[in-house]
C-alpha cells in the first residue's frame, strides 16, 4: 500500500436508546433502534459497534443506561422517544441529570429543522449533553423526523437548506477526546475548522 492511500478510519462505539413504554413491553414493534442503526451506516465510514437499548419511559432507567453506555466506552450515545410534554415523557430530564455539559444548540437546531414541517415542533424538547467524553443527544421520535434531524434539509438541486445536526457531532467529538469521525459527504458532510482536519492518509 502507498503512502498515500486510505487507512481504515477509526473504530467507535455508538450507544442507541429507544425509549417508550409501550414498545419495551412489546405492545408494538420499536422502529426507532433500526432508523438510528440504519442512518448511522449510512452517514459514518468508521466501523461502529453499537450498543442498542429498548427501555421504558422511567428517568432513574433512562438515567442509568446513560451512565452505562459512556462507562462502556460510547462516544455518541443517540436516544429516540420521550421528549414531548406528555406526563410520561422524561427523557431530556432523565439526560440532564447525568450531565457534565449542556449543548442547547443542538436542541435548537433540532427544533428548527422540525418546524419547516410541523408547527408543533415548539413542543419538543431535546437537548444534548457532554457527559466525561461522551456526547449524549435526545432525538425525535419518528424515523423519518430521526433523520431529517441528523442531515438537515436539502434543496431539490441537492445542496443544503438546513444544516442538520449530524454535521456538528465529528467536531463536537474532537474536542471532548473521542474518535475521529469520518462522514459520508452525501449523507451528511461534517464540518471542521481547517486546523482540526486531518490530512489525507
Amino acid at each position: 500500500m502507498s503512502d498515500t492511500a486510505a487507512l481504515p478510519a477509526e473504530p467507535v462505539r455508538i450507544g442507541i436508546v429507544s425509549i417508550s413504554d409501550r414498545a419495551s413491553t412489546g405492545v408494538y414493534e420499536d422502529k426507532g433502534l433500526p432508523a438510528l442503526q440504519d442512518w448511522l451506516t449510512r452517514a459514518l465510514k468508521n466501523p461502529v459497534t453499537f450498543e442498542p437499548r429498548l427501555i421504558p419511559d422511567e428517568a432513574a432507567r433512562i438515567s442509568a443506561t446513560l451512565i452505562e453506555l459512556v462507562d462502556a466506552g460510547c462516544s455518541l450515545v443517540l436516544t429516540t422517544g420521550g421528549t414531548g410534554p406528555a406526563l410520561r415523557d422524561v427523557t431530556p430530564e432523565a439526560t440532564l441529570a447525568v450531565a457534565h455539559k449542556e449543548m442547547p444548540g443542538f436542541g435548537e437546531q433540532m427544533r428548527q429543522i422540525s418546524l419547516a414541517f410541523v408547527p408543533t415542533a415548539i413542543l419538543s424538547r431535546q437537548v444534548a449533553v457532554v457527559r466525561g467524553q461522551s456526547l449524549i443527544i435526545n432525538l425525535p421520535g419518528q424515523p423519518k423526523a430521526i433523520a431529517e434531524t441528523l442531515e438537515g434539509l436539502k434543496n431539490s438541486d441537492g445542496t443544503q437548506r438546513i444544516n442538520g445536526i449530524f454535521a456538528a457531532v465529528p467536531y463536537c467529538i474532537d474536542l471532548i477526546g473521542g474518535p475521529y469521525l469520518e462522514t459520508h459527504d452525501d449523507v451528511c458532510k461534517a464540518f471542521r475548522p481547517k486546523s482540526a482536519v486531518r490530512p489525507a492518509r
